[in-house]
């Protein structure tokens, strides 16, 4: 969904001609399966990041047309609202100084992107779902001018018959809306991690995705306020799901599965196994027509971008013509500050690392459906989430994380070959200590409202500055 269409107006014919397409590069994919086509080099990283524009009161700003243009990388991006953008990050592939490199990366685009929106009298965030943001901000008029959106609000409302999206949330207080358009998406703002695994173990870095999904939205939530309500730990899981909600298909238990979702089960034998349902369960969203190479796989990439797992697979080429696949993990929320963010980043890296190398499968221990219900837990509540871990054993997820998971992460990045400075930095010193304390992002908004009221533009303020001292959310004070 990272490229941009020429048009937003399509016919039948053009649904049944992506269709063609569509099955005839799901066929070039499974022979690239088939004859161990893809390129075998494990755990090059990277990750996209969402962020929000705000102007001197703290408001969203919507400026992205013309504050990006003077920004003028190409790691940045629009994103459907013209409050948001995205910042990319250049693949790190693994070493010892992987993440150290990653966050001057982002130290420099982040520079930058702040530099230039000063300039506007505006600044940058990086929140879940920023406080001030209103039911009203959200409109047709502030959506980015890229012609996928447009193609997007229109093809989830076709399949929705017309039908209003609505977002209802049950958490410490009750939210009820209703949006004639998408727009509603754009109050969801994410960290999106990228690891690149071998063919031969890519199914159990999918699983695995999956099932760390818990442990990661618990530890990384940011998004506890939405239009002012108190929600969940991280409202933006269901305010996401919800927001582009159109069935596509029942799965084999029954459930009515959408195109934002955890997913209906675990790779069994090859990470090729989504790629088929993504094929013959969800009908085609976006029907645009490529002119490029089968092996480009256009029509596939463009098709599994309009499917939002919290776990998506994706396939690439590389300059020399090499497919590769790549896990993105979509759970952690964006912010609150750099180092916490790289800090989330090394800690999925180092877990995966671990647990794809453990001769007992973990999802072999914990069911999909377990995994899942665990999610959803843990978006709800956060670090205080009770869930069912290996041996059907009840956890709460402070204790898991703290006894089991720093440890095995640590060991993953020690085989992994990472600095063992770095690893005491970002895993012990940032993601531990998080946890111990438990003042993740959602508890820091909390205890902050707790003690001066509900004033969503002093909290977002407060917030921001924090933010821009570039400290771990641990370390903050209310």
């Amino acid at each position: 969904m990272g490229l941009d269409i020429p048009h937003s107006q399509f016919c039948d014919a053009d649904f049944e001609e992506f269709k063609r397409r569509l099955h005839r590069e799901t066929d070039h994919l499974s022979a690239w399966f088939r004859d161990g086509a893809f390129d075998n080099q494990p755990g090059a990283c990277g990750f996209e990041l969402e962020a929000w524009l705000v102007n001197s009161q703290f408001q969203p700003a919507p400026m992205n047309d013309v504050i990006l243009p003077t920004i003028n990388h190409g790691l940045v991006v629009p994103e459907l609202a013209r409050f948001n953008f995205e910042i990319n990050s250049t693949p790190q592939t693994l070493s010892p100084h992987m993440f150290r490199d990653m966050d001057n990366e982002l130290a420099a685009i982040w520079e930058l992107c702040e530099h230039r929106a000063r300039d506007h009298d505006c600044g940058v965030m990086t929140i879940g779902i920023l406080p001030t943001i209103t039911d009203d901000a959200l409109t047709v008029a502030n959506m980015s001018s890229n012609c996928r959106y447009r193609a997007l609000n229109e093809q989830v409302l076709r399949l929705r018959n017309g039908r209003n999206l609505i977002l209802e949330i049950d958490g410490n207080d009750r939210l009820y809306v209703e949006h004639d358009d998408v727009m509603l998406e754009s109050v969801t703002t994410s960290l999106q991690i990228h690891i690149q695994c071998p063919p031969q173990n890519a199914a159990r870095h999918y699983n695995l995705s999956q099932i760390l999904a818990a442990p990661m939205a618990a530890v990384t939530a940011n998004s506890p306020y939405l239009f002012g309500r108190d929600l969940w730990d991280e409202t933006r899981i269901p305010a996401f799901e919800q927001s582009i909600a159109v069935a596509s298909f029942r799965a084999a238990d029954g459930r009515t599965i959408g195109r934002a979702t955890f997913g209906t089960g675990y790779a069994h034998s090859s990470i090729l196994e989504p790629f088929l349902e993504n094929l013959y369960a969800y009908p085609v969203l976006l029907p645009i027509h490529f002119e490029d190479r089968e092996e480009d796989l256009s029509h596939l990439r463009l098709h599994n971008g309009t499917i939002w797992r919290w776990t998506r697979p994706l396939v690439g080429v590389n300059a020399h013509g090499v497919p590769h696949l790549r896990i993105e993990h979509r759970v952690p929320a964006a912010g609150p500050s750099r180092p916490d963010i790289i800090a989330n980043i090394a800690f999925l890296l180092g877990l995966m690392v671990h647990f794809v190398n453990e001769d007992t499968r973990l999802e072999e221990k914990i069911p999909f459906m377990q995994a899942r219900d665990n999610f959803y837990r843990a978006a709800k509540n956060g670090l205080c989430a009770e869930i069912k871990w290996a041996g059907d054993r009840t956890v709460r997820m402070q204790e898991l994380i703290l006894e089991h998971l720093v440890p095995a992460a640590r060991k993953g990045l020690q085989r992994a070959g990472v600095d063992r400075a770095d690893i005491d930095h970002y895993i012990h010193g940032i993601i531990a200590e998080r946890v111990r304390s438990g003042q993740n992002g959602a508890r820091w908004q909390r205890d902050f409202v707790a003690r001066y009221g509900r004033d969503m533009a002093a909290l977002t303020a407060a917030y921001y500055h924090k933010q821009h001292s570039h400290r771990p959310v641990h370390t903050w004070s209310v």
